[in-house]
């Protein structure tokens, strides 16, 4: 059974909306300096997120399944738009930081790969249309 989901988006005032996500809300909106207030982030960056949700559950459980205990983990993404309309992510840049002691890089690698290549959705969704890369860094 193929697996659906759905989101509910209420216009609030402005550019506002709130965005219903599996009981959670999330108020979007424009910047002000396209006519919103602020009130929120704007869609496109909520991609970016997705994706850093989407492989770090990914990366985490795979991480746990090979044994590999860090004791931090954090993601930061960052997308290049296209200048002209409809503006696109063209490239999208992920970066993984892991604090551990003795933290085995191989390991580490092979879980990103894998949320990359297999398992990530967001991941494989955005690849359409943007270059994705990764980056690595562990801090003791």
């Amino acid at each position: 059974m193929k697996t659906q989901h759905s989101v509910h988006t209420r216009w609030k005032e402005d550019l506002a909306f709130d965005i219903e996500v599996d009981g959670h809300l999330i108020r979007t909106d424009a910047s002000e300096e396209f006519g919103g207030k602020n009130y929120g982030p704007t869609p496109k960056p909520l991609l970016l997120s997705a994706l850093a949700g989407c492989t770090g559950i990914d990366v985490a459980s795979i991480l746990k399944k090979m044994r590999v205990h860090f004791d931090d983990m954090s993601i930061s993404v960052s997308g290049e738009l296209s200048e002209d309309p409809p503006r696109v992510y063209e490239k999208i840049h992920v970066i993984y930081e892991f604090k551990g002691t003795d933290l085995d890089t191989d390991k580490l690698e092979k879980a990103v790969e894998l949320s990359h290549e297999k398992y990530c959705g967001v991941t494989a969704m955005l690849r359409e249309v943007a270059d994705i890369t990764t980056e690595i860094r562990v801090v003791e």
